[in-house]
């Protein structure tokens, strides 16, 4: 059994159902986020169900614990492969595989990562940590228009959204792909979802900075 994990197979499998992990984890994140553009009220209402919430609060650890996997078995298999095949976790499918997106899956998470630390450092740090040391966290709200008040910000932003699209509407397909879902019927069709989602997320994200930044907000 623990050779599954230390094998070829068993890191692709790893890497392919943490990612799902990181999907769900968007997939959340940008719902919430998106409620800023509807009013200050939608959004603080938002982010407090976020923060009491029980099933949230238990789903969070566990989706960060997924994320932390997934980055984790990322680097595993760049630093094992790299002298193996010119792809670190690309799938089997030459045309896919010899795209852009798929050559690059580990410097684009390098900069999912970095953004990642942004967002730590200017909303986690601020709210959830400060309510997890028993003190008044930052208004969400208000951190968000700040940060985006700042054109470097937004730049950062943008750029950090277009690694993940690219990232995720590669990585999305190819993890089915690696539980096993690989004929010649289905592999067109994630191929494709993969993109609507992974440009849903974008547009998304994106819509976030340039709301604030053109003062839209309230």
């Amino acid at each position: 059994m623990s050779n599954i994990f230390s094998s070829s197979i068993g890191r692709k499998l790893v890497m392919s159902l943490s990612g799902f992990f990181l999907l769900v984890f968007l997939l959340v994140h940008v719902s919430v986020n998106l409620t800023a553009l509807f009013s200050r009220e939608a959004y603080e209402a938002a982010c407090t169900f976020m923060d009491t919430n029980i099933i949230i609060q238990v789903m969070v650890p566990v989706l960060a614990l997924g994320f932390a996997v997934h980055i984790l078995y990322s680097i595993i298999i760049t630093l094992k492969n790299r002298n193996a095949r010119p792809v670190g976790y690309a799938s089997g499918n030459n045309t896919e595989a010899a795209s852009w997106g798929a050559k690059n899956m580990f410097v684009l998470g390098l900069i999912v990562i970095g953004f990642l630390g942004l967002h730590l450092s200017q909303f986690w740090a601020k709210m959830q940590l400060q309510h997890f040391l028993g003190h008044e966290g930052a208004n969400a709200y208000d951190l968000l228009a700040a940060l985006f008040d700042k054109w470097y910000h937004c730049l950062m932003y943008i750029v950090w959204v277009v690694a993940l699209y690219f990232h995720i509407s590669h990585g999305f397909w190819s993890a089915f792909q690696t539980l096993g879902t690989s004929n010649s019927n289905w592999i067109p069709r994630l191929q494709c979802a993969a993109k609507i989602y992974a440009l849903a997320i974008t547009l998304g994200f994106v819509s976030i900075p340039v709301y604030f930044f053109f003062g839209l907000g309230v």
